[in-house]
């Protein structure tokens, strides 16, 4: 008689894996896998920064040339500030969405102060490579848009937001409304809109109040910098508290 093959185990299985029915099983990959690897990093918190992945260092004709420049810049200071801290475990790691533009130059200068990064990326249909300053270990690529953003803020203690689009308007709006609805204390999460000009003229903050859709203390939320020194000094300012 031929000996019957052993059936294959379910988490070896792609076809399951990749089914409907195992929907769950990716998302809670999608939870435990970057746990165990920001833990074994020492990972305590981080510092984010959204923006535009359109932001081009080379292109001086763009308006968001010097902001690629700028986020360079900050990000450089954050993360030097940050290694001499010394507490245990690593505080106020430079955390990105992973991709260039904005995302690129935060993760570009945490490399230029000798620092560790972070970079979320996402898988989209047209793809968006991790840029090359991404600490190796702590490059992840997410399916699931909602499981990439929970990651992205689960451990921020500051957000810095450069001049976006759809996308880092999304991240801001979300994070607002996390905060104005208590679902994630005030006091533990610093938002910096950098770059007032583009902000304030894209975004009328005030007409908001005007017409009753959010209260005036609303706007205390966050605040705005658009100088890579005065931001720095702005968070650090706030960060020391979370130690």
């Amino acid at each position: 008689m031929k000996k019957a093959s052993l059936p294959v185990q379910a988490y070896k299985n792609p076809e399951f894996l990749l089914s409907t029915e195992a929907r769950t099983v990716r998302i809670l990959s999608e939870y435990y896998e970057p746990l165990a690897r920001l833990s074994r990093q020492k990972v305590n918190s981080t510092i984010l920064f959204f923006g535009s992945s359109r932001a081009n260092p080379k292109d001086k004709s763009s308006p968001l040339h010097r902001y690629y420049w700028e986020a360079e810049d900050l990000a450089y200071r954050l993360a030097r500030w940050a290694i001499r801290l010394k507490p245990k475990g690593k505080n106020f790691v430079i955390c990105t969405g992973g991709g260039p533009g904005i995302m690129e130059a935060a993760n570009r200068g945490a490399s230029r102060a000798g620092g560790i990064s972070i970079g979320m990326n996402i898988s989209i249909p047209l793809e968006q490579r991790p840029n090359p300053y991404i600490t190796p270990d702590l490059s992840f690529l997410f399916h699931y848009f909602f499981m990439r953003k929970f990651w992205l803020i689960y451990r921020a203690k500051a957000i810095v937001a450069f001049p976006g689009g759809f996308g880092t308007l999304d991240e801001v709006f979300e994070v607002l409304t996390l905060i104005q609805t208590q679902k994630m204390p005030k006091t533990k999460l610093h938002i910096l809109l950098y770059g007032e000009e583009y902000w304030r003229n894209v975004v009328h903050f005030e007409k908001l109040i005007e017409f009753g859709t959010i209260d005036p203390g609303d706007l205390d939320l966050f605040s705005f910098a658009s100088r890579p020194k005065k931001a720095f000094d702005s968070l650090r300012c706030k960060l020391i508290k979370c130690l």
